[in-house]
């Protein structure tokens, strides 16, 4: 099959239109279209729905786009090795980091990457944990952010550090509880959660389950700026990391109230796939994005504790 009606299938199926692929191919709409149409006809399934709005995939085209996504990606990272044998560092890095994280450290990593390695393309994808673990053993990630414990997770992996996850409320609505809380304290409120299998509610639930208290929970949700703001009309609160809220903490549109008895903490950890070895790119950018996490926990910028092992 051809290697380049591949990587236009890839290109349309990850922007949605042929005009948008054809912007970041730098080819003709024609062109592409004749590409897909002829690996349509070798595949024989139709692989887009094509309408006004542009072209998504069919269930063909979503099981291809599975299979060989990764598959080319090792082909292009393959080629950027050599290259990068007999020159500077080059190459693309895709890094997998959950919703409450991108806040607090996406653009400083995209800077410091840029900086350092000025031939190496950044590609931050944003999803929750599940997702980041089907795309690193896809082939689609070179390194993602996870919540541990690592044992069950069949992946290569470092350890980094923990964090508290805190109880976050409007100004104002929680008058007469002091900075540290329990969570009969709260049993009565009204909670936003993430729904399962999402880190932070399976960190909460282990956590009411040990302290034999049963939440409000009153809305389900996965959408990480839909819950801080519906924390934000004062109706609600929520669990959330302190790191990914440190903005509106230092401008005092939300207040944060960490737990004693048992503590909610989360372990997060940098994972990688299992049977591919790092490319120099993604080596030298896994030794930045530690390098730099370490800092900011060192100047009090992120509010947590270095993995010591």
């Amino acid at each position: 099959m051809d290697i380049k009606q591949l990587k236009t299938f890839i290109c349309v199926a990850e922007t949605g239109s042929l005009s948008a692929a054809s912007d970041r191919l730098r080819l003709a709409q024609p062109a592409l279209s004749r590409q897909i149409k002829l690996l349509e006809h070798k595949s024989g399934a139709q692989l887009f729905h094509r309408s006004v709005k542009g072209m998504a995939l069919t269930e063909s085209g979503e099981k291809l786009l599975s299979r060989v996504s990764g598959i080319i990606r090792q082909l292009e990272q393959a080629v950027d090795e050599v290259r990068s044998s007999a020159e500077s560092i080059t190459g693309n890095v895709a890094i997998g980091l959950m919703p409450s994280i991108n806040s607090v450290l996406a653009v400083r990593l995209i800077e410091k990457v840029k900086n350092e390695l000025p031939h190496v393309t950044l590609r931050i994808v944003e999803g929750y944990s599940g997702h980041l673990i089907e795309w690193l053993h896809r082939g689609d990630l070179d390194i993602s952010f996870l919540y541990g414990p690592t044992h069950d997770l069949h992946l290569r992996c470092k350890e980094l550090l923990y964090e508290d996850i805190a109880l976050i409320s409007a100004p104002g609505t929680m008058q007469g509880l002091g900075k540290e809380i329990k969570l009969s304290d709260i049993a009565h409120l009204p909670i936003v959660l993430p729904s399962r299998p999402h880190g932070i509610r399976i960190l909460v639930d282990n956590a009411i389950s040990k302290a034999g208290v049963k939440l409000n929970v009153a809305i389900s949700g996965d959408a990480f700026e839909v819950l801080k703001s519906l924390v934000k009309t004062g109706n609600y609160h929520a669990f959330i990391p302190l790191s990914a809220i440190n903005e509106d903490l230092s401008e005092g549109t939300l207040e944060a109230r960490t737990f004693v008895s048992p503590t909610i903490k989360r372990q997060l950890i940098l994972a990688m796939a299992p049977d591919r070895k790092n490319t120099r790119a993604a080596q030298s950018a896994l030794q930045i994005i530690t390098n730099e996490i370490e800092n900011m926990v060192k100047e009090g910028i992120w509010k947590a504790e270095i993995n010591s092992s």
